[in-house]
């Protein structure tokens, strides 16, 4: 290899660790944040080893970190060591796992699971790479090929229609007691950067803007902190929806 082609490939490895570190080395990142210190930890702050957390009262403040997620509960302070029992988390991890797990979409009938019902409505994706098309904004693609459209009303049959950049369209039909769709890549492919409406009958129109991923984590703090770094609130959201222990 000559020395020009190693010094390029020098440039690149430092610029993918470079780009890496944001994610990987956040200890902790907030993902909820309400009461008076709100505004000093906003959703998606990342926390290093060791920082102090100091909460006045009423302010309650979730954070992922490599222990899974709790609330911590002002007044007091807080250390982020991950030296904190989640016995009363009640499977908190296991539902950070199911919420970024990545693949297929999944089925979602509305039909009796066992002794539950499905419900008809929720408030949020039970997936992170889910695209909630009543809210829009921006969005991270983990895979580009099979992005998955979400609605929170799957009570009956849904139809819309998605623009690309240029207006071109392509239609949309989410079946009865489905709250998925797969996004029609065939005809509209997902482009990084770009901005595409979804227009229904039945909801307003939102824009989505499309963040596509190269290396997409694992675990949950850098999910949380690559979510945070590419402005997808919407997603952050959703992992902030998993049972948290209370601190």
């Amino acid at each position: 290899m000559s020395l020009a082609s190693r010094t390029l490939a020098a440039v690149a490895l430092v610029g993918a660790s470079f780009g890496w570190s944001v994610a990987a080395h956040a200890q902790a990142v907030v993902i909820r944040s309400t009461g008076p210190s709100a505004a000093a930890y906003p959703a998606g702050r990342k926390l290093p080893a060791g920082a102090a957390v100091t909460l006045k009262a009423g302010d309650q403040v979730t954070v992922i970190d490599q222990a899974g997620s709790r609330v911590l509960s002002g007044p007091g302070a807080f250390r982020i060591d991950n030296a904190v029992n989640r016995d009363a988390a009640g499977g908190a991890n296991t539902a950070l796992a199911a919420l970024i797990a990545r693949g297929g979409a999944r089925t979602r009938t509305g039909a009796v699971r066992g002794d539950t019902e499905v419900p008809t409505e929720a408030v949020r994706p039970d997936n992170v790479w889910y695209v909630d098309v009543s809210r829009g904004g921006t969005v991270c693609i983990a895979d580009p090929a099979q992005v998955v459209l979400w609605r929170p009303n799957r009570a009956e049959t849904g139809n819309g229609t998605l623009y690309g950049a240029d207006n071109t369209p392509a239609e949309v039909t989410f079946r009865a007691g489905s709250a998925i769709k797969l996004w029609p890549v065939a005809s509209l492919p997902v482009v990084d950067g770009q901005t595409y409406r979804f227009t229904s009958p039945l909801g307003q129109t939102v824009k989505i803007t499309t963040r596509l991923l190269v290396d997409v984590p694992e675990d949950p703090v850098a999910v949380a902190a690559l979510l945070a770094e590419k402005g997808c609130s919407a997603q952050i959201d959703v992992l902030a929806s998993a049972p948290a222990a209370a601190e």
